[in-house]
């Protein structure tokens, strides 16, 4: 992969990153269940790579 491929997706996951954390905090999501559906999302994903 091209070093400037990289960068944009290095790029792009931050900035998804934080638009996820700025909609949350704007519609009044309280940090801990957005923890919550990050570790449960996590879970799943990671019980998936196992099967």
């Amino acid at each position: 992969m091209p070093l400037t491929h990289f960068l944009g997706l290095l790029a792009l996951t931050i900035l998804a990153a934080g638009l996820t954390l700025i909609l949350a905090f704007w519609a009044g999501l309280p940090l801990a269940a957005l923890s919550l559906v990050a570790l449960t999302g996590s879970l799943l994903l990671g019980a998936r790579q196992w099967r």
